[in-house]
């Protein structure tokens, strides 16, 4: 399989995954309760939506580190 279609599928897999974890029953599980004075449900939103941009990040920059860079001098 070519390194651009196993990108595509990573992408993909991480949409459904993303789905899943905003999906209205995964976050009724997080709806009551605090920690630290913060409302769970804030805390699970933020960090799970910081998990989603930083794999996305690691699924594209792999890719342009190994492919190289089309403004690289060298």
């Amino acid at each position: 399989m070519p390194a651009e279609a196993r990108r595509h599928d990573k992408l993909i897999g991480l949409f459904a995954f993303a789905a899943i974890l905003f999906d209205p029953p995964m976050l009724g599980l997080f709806g009551g309760g605090t920690l630290l004075g913060w409302p769970l449900l804030y805390i699970y939103i933020f960090v799970a939506w910081g998990g989603v941009i930083g794999l996305m990040a690691l699924v594209v920059e792999r890719r342009r580190r190994s492919v190289g860079h089309a403004d690289d001098p060298d």
